[in-house]
């Protein structure tokens, strides 16, 4: 009877832990995309950090958390700070784009490489699709296939920091014995 009660202790403790995890970075993401932004007026949107918190909580939580993380702290940011006629494809695009990026990465998530080929993999196509999916949502939005194009290179710069910022985080957080707390 012991045995089962601590292991039954033992997942309720993984699970708090998991579930605590997940909100810090449905937070980071919404921080990271609301206060660090750059407004685009032509395109109506702007550039911000909260990218590279997806691409974070993607690659060291998974693929369910990465989801979670970028849908809901990114369209937060989008329903508080004014942009609420982008809250339901931010969260659409920012969903997939955290599945993306933690199912591909997932082949290399006990990895011991500071950033593995297949993490960096899952952040491009991630980075990808994100670009693709603001570009489709905004065609819908203004009803032309050629007003969104000016918001491409805007989306690829914002898809370009956030890889970066989340590269040197993640090299910076193997380094550290964060992977055994986060097992």
């Amino acid at each position: 009877m012991t045995q089962i009660q601590g292991g039954s202790k033992l997942r309720n403790n993984n699970l708090i832990r998991k579930l605590t995890l997940g909100g810090l970075m449905i937070a980071l993401v919404f921080v990271t995309t609301f206060s660090i932004k750059i407004p685009v007026p032509f395109t109506q949107g702007y550039i911000h950090g909260g990218d590279s918190m997806i691409f974070v909580a993607a690659i060291l939580l998974g693929w369910k958390y990465g989801a979670l993380a970028g849908g809901l702290g990114s369209a937060l940011a989008d329903l508080i700070g004014g942009y609420t006629h982008w809250v339901l494809p931010t969260l659409i695009i920012k969903t997939i784009m955290g599945a993306l990026i933690g199912l591909i990465a997932q082949k290399s998530l006990n990895n011991k490489r500071l950033l593995s080929i297949s993490q960096f993999l899952g952040m491009l196509v991630g980075g990808t699709w994100m670009v693709l999916g603001y570009y489709g949502a905004a065609a819908i939005i203004y009803g032309s296939f050629i007003v969104p194009i000016y918001s491409i290179p805007w989306n690829i710069l914002q898809f370009a920091i956030g890889l970066i910022i989340a590269c040197l985080i993640i090299v910076a957080l193997k380094k550290t014995s964060i992977q055994e707390y986060l097992k």
